[in-house]
């Protein structure tokens, strides 16, 4: 019976360390995570020649440093700036985004962002429409009569 219940309890007190370090673990476990507050911005209808400038802004919600390295336009109209230096988990950060708003028509582009969070690519949207913008006629003074001369 003594050979029983010692034998119980390295069982219940390797259970309980097993236990301890799996708890270890998950709090441990993560990373850095990046979540925007919107991952489409919609620049409307704007006209040809505009501001193309637009920002995503981001928290890093884990619990490492969040390191982007590096954020591609699907086309080169589409050119994004990004922070080189890493975000602290709590802080927050901006992606800007430049659309070539030369370029009448409607805008559907993407910026795939990549890092070291979590879920390490995300795919960012831009969307709306420019329109042509107008040219005024050139307006020329014709037929002007000339003064008589007294």
């Amino acid at each position: 019976m003594k050979k029983l219940s010692t034998i119980l309890g390295i069982f219940l007190f390797m259970t309980a360390a097993v236990s301890a370090q799996d708890a270890a673990k998950v709090e441990t476990a993560g990373g850095a995570e990046i979540t925007f507050e919107s991952e489409v911005v919609d620049y409307g209808t704007i006209a040809q020649n505009a501001d193309g400038v637009r920002t995503f802004k981001f928290t890093n919600t884990g619990n490492a440093p969040l390191i982007i390295s590096n954020a591609k336009g699907s086309c080169g109209c589409t050119v994004p700036t990004w922070p080189k230096q890493p975000i602290n988990p709590g802080e927050k950060a901006e992606i800007k985004v430049k659309y070539a708003t030369n370029r009448p028509g409607p805008i559907n582009k993407s910026v795939t962002v990549s890092s070291n969070a979590i879920t390490p690519t995300k795919v960012l949207r831009i969307k709306g429409n420019v329109l042509v913008k107008e040219t005024s006629p050139v307006k020329k003074e014709i037929g002007l009569t000339p003064k008589a001369n007294n």
